[in-house]
């Protein structure tokens, strides 16, 4: 058994301030027993505009973000996701949302770079986003080795394009996180289905953590941080505020509903073609 936790925030556009509270909120993760942690989308900024997070972009390796992540996770012995981060991309006027899995030493062992960008129109227009303008796409899924299972690497808007995760199955996924800004609309409407489906179609773990609440920006993000088992059961969740969900794995839950109700076994058609 693996204790797991999701940290959710209402981040706004000081990235000192918004380090302080992840800071925080990690603690209260590890202080739960939580051995693997992850944050939200977007944990060090939410922007005035979204060319903010252009301005603060680091270089893979280097800045002041990425050394808080490697600090927090060697400091308190704890594998981390760190949400997502605005690092350098190919223009010079975009980034790339690049989330990164720090292990209990401090090690970056896996970088996701958010593949699906978020550009569409709610509400006839009255709430209007267009993440291409400032992000560059990552282009390959990722699962990592980690002492908990096969962990797959998925950002908010991702989880609306189920070929992902089958392509993370087939790299033999067993759990994955996902750090979301999910808009209050959409996630009203789509996220807690969304996340149990993903879980019970590919018989996995999923650790959603979540931005939740208002921010200065006037944004308002929908929260409902989750954890959810095979089964798609939700084994713990916080609906709105600041806080943290945590929950137990077990890796032997995840082969014995596998086995017991072979879905992914009687598949017909694999992602691309027949099997």
């Amino acid at each position: 058994m693996t204790r797991v936790a999701a940290v959710q925030m209402a981040s706004g556009p000081n990235v000192g301030a918004n380090l302080l509270e992840a800071g925080r909120l990690i603690a209260m993760a590890a202080d739960a027993g939580a051995q693997l942690v992850v944050l939200p989308e977007n944990f060090a900024i939410m922007g005035m505009a979204e060319t903010d997070k252009v301005a603060i972009r680091e270089t893979a390796g280097a800045g002041p973000i990425q050394d808080f992540l490697a600090n927090q996770a060697a400091k308190l012995g704890i594998w981390l996701v760190g949400g997502t981060i605005p690092l350098a991309a190919t223009a010079a006027d975009k980034v790339r949302a690049a989330c990164l899995l720090y292990n209990d030493q401090g090690d970056v062992v896996a970088r996701y770079d958010k593949m699906h960008l978020f550009d569409v129109r709610l509400n006839e227009g009255e709430e209007t986003y267009v993440e291409s303008q400032t992000i560059e796409p990552g282009a390959t899924p990722v699962v990592a080795d980690t002492p908990f299972g096969r962990l797959g690497l998925a950002v908010c808007y991702d989880l609306r394009f189920p070929e992902q995760f089958r392509a993370m199955l087939e790299q033999g996924m067993q759990l994955f996180v996902l750090p979301s800004a999910f808009t209050a609309i959409t996630g009203r409407a789509h996220w807690e289905v969304l996340i149990r489906a993903r879980a019970i179609e590919n018989l996995c773990y999923v650790i959603a953590a979540a931005q939740g609440g208002f921010h200065v920006n006037g944004r308002e993000t929908h929260g409902d941080s989750m954890i959810v088992d095979p089964w798609g059961t939700v084994l713990d969740r916080l609906p709105r505020g600041s806080g943290v969900v945590a929950a137990d794995i077990d890796l032997a839950r995840v082969a014995n509903t596998r086995r017991n109700f072979p879905a992914i076994s009687h598949r017909r058609l694999r992602v691309g073609g027949p099997m």
